[in-house]
């Protein structure tokens, strides 16, 4: 099949899903564009403010009336076995829709497809495991603690990695018997379209999703304000997510916000050096570096520095970068130009800083909105290049001298969402690893996931967990019962 066959098979018209019904949006029509050479994947209609909030009631309707939440665990785990048995039997074309929705190459949209199955299917089995808690007797009565949902559910998710991202938010929220408004990023609304179509064929009930692409700036900030949406589930921009927060704080609703990151990767003078050259480039130029947890700021033992910094130049300048529908590819185009934009204005700035250029630093010829993955080195980590999030494929190294002056500039970030540690010291990397201000460090790799594992932000980075087990406990809220077993009436009261 073609790439436009496959969007059409997927993506078979401009609807939008509202409130369980596929109608056109009354928002402007988004030509979605394929960020490798700028040709038109499909046009969609988008939603206004007004589809927002018929979305956001007929959610709360649906969650109220359609016995989603009345479902036994088992039942509802069913329909979420069935989403990732459908996300399977399409995967091809779904990572070719990816592909073309955000640019990444082949080989990791099908591993992002494999990953949102298997998220579908790891919360359908903690879905069926889930216990509630007898808690210890303190008197005459038994004492019970249970979950139930929350309502209706506002998910924000970003461009980066659109079906993993929707689906470690769907999962647990459908999982814990809740209603879901999707807002994908506005460029890259396809896959998040494809999933809701895998949704409804599964069995999840009419109005208990809706996926509305459009204008963050608009739908969002109606879903956050909306007195129906009880939860915010956001992933994306730091100041973005404070904006939401001070919304959320006014409502007293809970949030899980997934911001932005400045990721540090230390390399001791004792690591296997093969494996940190690569471990290191895949953490920071894999997805082009447009990833969150990307490794931007690489710490190196002054003893190691020059021989280290030669074999990374020299394996950097020999990374693919190209098409992403070439399985050989390994960096695609980034987003959109104006990003590429963004990115060519902060190397910039850190060669005003002071920085010398290693590598990089320009784009290829030819169409698309690619860049080469860039390499300085000559700043302090106080420069504005390593303090700011560039969300591209820029790589600042600094040699260090002593494991307290390294933890010192490592942690002094507003961010703190992942690290890298590159020792075969073990006691080392446990000592830094725990003296690390970040919710999750590598130790001899880098950028490897497990829906198993919580994943969370501290500092600017974040609040609320995702993944894991009790990650379906983030969008439930706890009840306690009690039941009286003694036998004389209470003696208050005579």
């Amino acid at each position: 099949m073609s790439d436009q066959d496959i969007i059409a098979s997927l993506v078979p018209s401009a609807d939008i899903f509202i409130g369980g019904v596929w109608k056109r949006g009354r928002g402007a029509t988004f030509a979605s564009q394929y960020p490798a050479d700028g040709s038109v994947n499909a046009e969609i209609s988008t939603a206004d403010a007004d589809d927002a909030r018929e979305a956001v009631e007929a959610a709360d309707i649906a969650w109220r009336k359609a016995n989603w939440a009345g479902l036994k665990p088992h039942q509802r785990a069913l329909v979420l076995y069935r989403i990732a048995d459908l996300i399977m039997q399409r995967h091809e074309a779904l990572a070719q829709l990816q592909r073309r929705d955000n640019g990444k190459p082949i080989n990791e949209t099908r591993v992002l497809v494999a990953s949102a199955a298997n998220t579908f299917r790891y919360f359908a089995a903690c879905l069926e495991t889930l216990d509630e808690e007898l808690t210890p007797s303190r008197g005459d009565y038994m004492t019970m603690s249970v979950h139930e949902p929350i309502g209706v559910i506002a998910a924000i998710t970003p461009w980066n990695s659109p079906i993993a991202s929707d689906a470690q938010k769907l999962a647990p929220a459908l999982a814990g018997g809740n209603a879901v408004v999707l807002k994908p990023a506005e460029v890259t609304p396809l896959a998040s379209l494809a999933l809701a179509r895998i949704c409804e064929e599964a069995g999840v009930p009419p109005g208990v999703l809706s996926v509305l692409p459009g204008k963050g700036s608009v739908i969002g900030d109606v879903l956050v304000r909306h007195p129906l949406v009880k939860k915010v589930s956001f992933t994306g921009g730091t100041e973005v997510g404070r904006g939401i927060a001070r919304l959320a704080a006014e409502k007293l609703m809970p949030v899980s916000l997934e911001l932005g990151g400045k990721s540090p990767t230390m390399v001791f003078a004792d690591a296997d050096l093969d494996h940190a050259v690569n471990g290191v480039l895949y953490g920071i130029f894999s997805s082009s570096g447009e990833a969150c947890i990307a490794g931007s700021r690489l710490f190196v033992e002054r003893s190691i520095y020059d021989e280290f910094m030669r074999r990374l130049v020299a394996k950097a300048r020999e990374l693919r970068v190209g098409d992403p529908s070439l399985e050989s590819t390994q960096m695609g185009p980034l987003i959109t130009a104006k990003h590429r934009e963004s990115v060519e204005r902060y190397v910039a700035l850190g060669l005003e800083e002071g920085g010398r250029l290693l590598c990089g630093g320009e784009r290829p010829a030819g169409d698309g909105f690619f860049y080469q993955p860039t390499i300085l080195e000559g700043l302090s980590n106080r420069a504005r290049i390593c303090q700011e999030e560039i969300f591209g494929p820029v790589l600042i190294a600094m040699p260090f001298d002593d494991e307290a002056a390294l933890l010192k500039d490592a942690n002094d970030s507003v961010f703190g969402l992942a690290a890298g540690i590159w020792t075969r010291d073990y006691k080392r990397a446990y000592r830094v690893a725990r003296a690390l201000e970040t919710g999750t460090v590598w130790i001899n790799t880098y950028k490897l996931f497990s829906i198993s594992t919580p994943f969370s932000g501290w500092k600017e980075s974040g609040m609320g967990r995702e993944k894991g087990r009790l990650g379906i406990r983030e969008y439930m809220q706890q009840k306690s019962l009690y039941w009286g077993l003694n036998d004389a009436p209470m003696a208050w009261a005579n």
